[in-house]
């Protein structure tokens, strides 16, 4: 068997597309994999499903797949649509990123160029604005730290509480429900 041509590939992106909506929609791996399989034998709905679990072995006239292979390959499919869905959406937002950090650019130039030509302070907080957009979207700024400390800037202390010590502080703080 040779690589899938462009009509085999097409008829495989649907098979994980139809493999994905029906998991998402709450159908077992089982019922799945036999809506999707190749040899009508083994489709539930009676048909030869294009590019379906077992396509070969249909093609050879053996005997369809197990129901565990079956189940594997559904499996593999919609892991791998899955992968490929989160592929996409990474390209996708990377794009927008790009774009947002492109458009921020522009207004930065126009708020930049008044700022410093005219002085004006509105002008300044603008340009100060977009810097400050333009780092959170593209994650240059540091975190920020966080430090808990006790009373005074000193220790926290930390107690131990039995069971019944801790339902006794909860009965005191709770509101009467009645």
């Amino acid at each position: 068997m040779g690589r899938p041509d462009k009509a085999q590939r097409a008829a495989i992106a649907r098979r994980r597309s139809d493999a994905i909506d029906l998991r998402l929609a709450g159908v077992d791996w089982l019922t799945i994999a036999r809506k999707l399989a190749a040899d009508p034998t083994a489709n539930s709905d009676g048909i030869a499903y294009p590019q379906g679990y077992g396509i070969e072995r249909y093609r050879k006239a053996m005997d369809p797949p197990s129901d565990e292979a079956l189940i594997h390959a559904a499996c593999r499919d919609v892991r791998a649509a899955l992968a490929d869905r989160r592929a996409e959406l990474k390209d996708d937002v990377d794009e927008l990123r790009a774009l947002e950090a492109d458009r921020l650019d522009r207004l930065f130039f126009v708020a930049y160029k008044k700022a410093v030509r005219d002085q004006d302070l509105a002008a300044i907080d603008r340009t100060l604005r977009i810097m400050e957009r333009r780092a959170r979207l593209l994650g240059l700024d540091m975190p920020t730290r966080a430090e808990l400390s006790g009373p005074d800037g000193g220790p926290l202390e930390v107690e131990s509480k039995t069971v019944g010590e801790l339902e006794s502080l909860i009965a005191l703080t709770a509101p009467d429900i009645a």
